[in-house]
C-alpha cells in the first residue's frame, strides 16, 4: 500500500492506494501534516491572492481572514470639543425644564460613565458667557444624577442663583448646606452669601452670616472684611468698625504677578492714599522687571557663546 498526498482547500488528504480490487472506493483519512512530514517552505508558502492586510497566516493551517470588530469604539473625542458641543446643544433650547433635561440625557446616552469633566468644563464656559439660567439648569441636572456633589458645584449654583435674583432658592441651598456641614462649611460659601446679601442691601442677614463665621473660628477674607466695614460706616457704627479693623487688620503686603513673576508689594490703603508709597511701588516693580529682563538677556548670550 502506498500513500498519496492530495491538496484539498489548503489541507492535505492521505489517500491510501489499496491493491484489493474488490473494494471500489478508496479510504480517505485526514491528518495534520505535522504527524506525517516536516513542514517546508513549499507547504507554508501562499499564493498572491491570499496576501492581504486582513489575513493572518498560520504555519500549517493556512490563512485565516480577520474581520473588523463590530464593537470597536469610534475615535475618542477630547473633553474640550465635547464640552463645546454640549454648550451648543443646550443654547438654542427654551427654558422648559423637561426639554433641557431631555437634551442633556440624549447627549450622554451612549457614554458608559457620566462625563463629569465634560460637564464641568461646559459649566465654566457658561459662567464665562454669563449664561446663568443654563448654569442653574445644567448644575441641577448634574446633581439630580448623583454626580458632582462637591462644594465647588454648590458654590457655582449659589453664584448663579444670586446673579439671577433667585434669592429664596439661594437661601434654601445655604441653609441646607450649613445645617448638614456645620463644622466643615468652606469659607468660600460664607463669602458668597455675604456678597449676595451685600449686593441686595440685606445688612441684618449679612451680619448673621458674619457672626456664624466668627463663632466657627473661620477667618474672613479681606474682601469680606471690607464689605462688612463699609456697611458699618454707612450705618454709623464707627465703634464696631474700629473693632473690626483691630481684630482683622488689613495685610501690609500682597503678591502680584508681573510678567509671569510673583512680586511682593506693599498694599496701598484706600482710606489713606499716599503718592509716595505708590511711586515707590511702581519703581520697585520696574526694577524687578528690568532686572529679570537683563538676567534673561545675559543667559541667552551665555547660551549662544557656549
Amino acid at each position: 500500500m502506498s500513500l498519496k498526498l492530495i491538496p484539498f482547500n489548503k489541507a492535505y488528504i492521505l489517500v491510501p492506494q489499496i491493491s484489493n480490487h474488490n473494494i471500489n472506493s478508496n479510504m480517505l483519512t485526514l491528518r495534520y501534516l505535522s504527524q506525517i512530514i516536516t513542514p517546508s517552505s513549499e507547504l507554508i508558502s501562499l499564493s498572491r491572492s491570499y496576501r492581504s492586510r486582513n489575513v493572518i497566516v498560520c504555519g500549517l493551517k493556512g490563512p485565516r481572514p480577520r474581520y473588523p470588530r463590530v464593537w470597536k469604539s469610534q475615535k475618542k473625542i477630547g473633553t474640550i470639543s465635547k464640552s463645546k458641543k454640549l454648550v451648543d446643544c443646550i443654547k438654542g433650547l427654551s427654558n422648559v425644564k423637561e426639554e433641557v433635561y431631555g437634551a442633556l440625557d440624549a447627549f450622554i446616552a451612549w457614554d458608559l460613565e457620566f462625563p463629569l469633566i465634560t460637564v464641568k468644563k461646559a459649566l465654566k464656559t457658561l459662567e464665562h458667557e454669563k449664561e446663568w439660567k443654563r448654569v442653574i439648569q445644567v448644575t441641577k441636572w448634574m446633581l439630580s444624577k448623583g454626580q458632582g456633589r462637591t462644594m465647588g458645584s454648590y458654590h457655582t449654583l449659589m453664584n448663579a442663583l444670586g446673579e439671577e435674583d433667585r434669592l429664596e432658592e439661594a437661601e434654601e441651598l445655604w441653609a441646607r448646606l450649613f445645617s448638614e456641614n456645620l463644622d466643615s462649611t468652606p469659607r468660600m460659601l460664607f463669602d458668597k452669601m455675604i456678597s449676595i446679601y451685600y449686593s441686595k442691601g440685606m445688612h441684618d442677614k449679612m451680619f448673621d452670616v458674619f457672626a456664624d463665621m466668627e463663632e466657627l473660628g473661620i477667618r474672613p477674607t479681606t474682601s469680606t472684611v471690607s464689605k462688612v466695614g463699609d456697611v458699618f460706616k454707612k450705618l454709623g457704627m464707627m465703634e464696631k468698625y474700629e473693632k473690626l479693623n483691630q481684630k482683622y487688620p488689613p495685610p501690609k503686603w500682597e503678591f502680584r504677578h508681573v510678567k509671569g513673576k510673583r512680586v511682593k508689594v506693599r498694599t496701598q490703603q484706600l482710606d489713606e492714599p499716599s503718592e509716595g508709597v505708590a511711586e515707590e511701588q511702581e519703581e520697585f516693580i520696574d526694577d524687578v522687571v528690568t532686572s529679570g529682563c537683563e538676567k534673561e538677556h545675559d543667559e541667552q548670550q551665555d547660551g549662544g557663546i557656549g
